[in-house]
């Protein structure tokens, strides 16, 4: 089962119920104040946090380091039962003063792999520096120690039951969910016939490079420069950058394979008349946090 917390349909429909009731029936409350719309709003809040508690697995900040120039990822030790699939994702919260309209939670794609567990790690790309949200702002200052609550793990970005070869499509940190699809395939001794094509704006931003050779798994880079000291397993694109006719030329063999790619929208378009000769196709588009 991917699913590894309680399901929260019920809790949300519940929310729903109550703020909506609460809403369109004004309720005076001993002649001082009348319960509408703006406490209806607050008071579902108070019940979705009270949900997402009960619910929610601590994770303890154990160390954060940059891995590219523009990429952090966070350790955690896991307190409590966790538990995922490679290539799923948690959503973290991080209770802060003052939140802004995007609230205090977060969608992140899981690093690490299930045979980790208790350790997990995530990463994300700094993005916006000069007008970072509260969520952001609030991430930045957590400091090892720190107790943060996972409210969920969700996501259908799974490799193939069968052993059907398969090809994964990075941009930048959206290599992530296939480090973990990758180490957890390692950790377990399977084998499986997999290419990765992963595509940086430069050499520097190409994270999890020793993680990733271990695993034995071909790798095509697009960079604009030639990373030093590729493994025996890992080739350059000679700077060029990915487009359809360039997967196509690297991997020719597409229409066998089943293809996952996990990045921005418009990469994905950009290589859509390629994929679409895939055996099968699975994305997991992003814009950043």
């Amino acid at each position: 089962e991917p699913l590894t917390l309680p399901p929260r349909r019920w809790q949300q429909f519940s929310v729903a119920v109550l703020v909506g009731a609460l809403a369109g029936w004004p309720i005076a409350i001993g002649g001082l104040f009348t319960l509408g719309q703006e406490r209806a709003l607050l008071i579902g809040n108070l019940l979705a946090f009270a949900f997402a508690l009960r619910g929610s697995v601590r994770l303890v900040l154990e160390k954060r380091q940059f891995i590219t120039p523009t990429a952090q990822e966070l350790t955690f030790r896991a307190q409590g039962k966790l538990r995922f699939l490679p290539g799923q994702y948690l959503e973290l919260d991080v209770p802060h003063a003052r939140p802004d309209a995007r609230g205090t939670r977060r969608e992140f794609s899981i690093v690490s792999a299930p045979a980790d567990l208790p350790t997990l790690r995530i990463a994300y790309k700094d993005g916006d520096q000069k007008h970072p949200s509260s969520y952001k702002r609030a991430l930045a200052a957590a400091e090892p120690g720190s107790a943060l609550a996972v409210t969920g793990t969700w996501g259908d970005f799974l490799l193939p039951r069968s052993e059907t070869p398969v090809l994964m499509v990075a941009a930048g940190i959206g290599v992530t969910p296939f480090v973990s699809q990758l180490r957890q395939l390692q950790l377990t001794e399977q084998q499986r016939d997999i290419v990765l094509v992963y595509v940086a704006s430069d050499s520097s931003e190409l994270a999890f490079r020793d993680e990733l050779a271990a695993t034995g798994a071909r790798v095509i880079v697009f960079t604009r420069d030639e990373p030093a000291n590729l493994p025996t397993h890992w080739t350059w694109a000679q700077g060029a950058r990915l487009d359809a006719a360039g997967l196509e030329r690297h991997v020719p063999d597409i229409g066998e394979r089943h293809s996952y790619i996990s990045g921005p929208p418009r990469l994905i378009a950009d290589l859509a008349p390629a994929l679409q000769k895939a055996r099968s196709l699975t994305t997991d588009a992003f814009a950043g946090y």
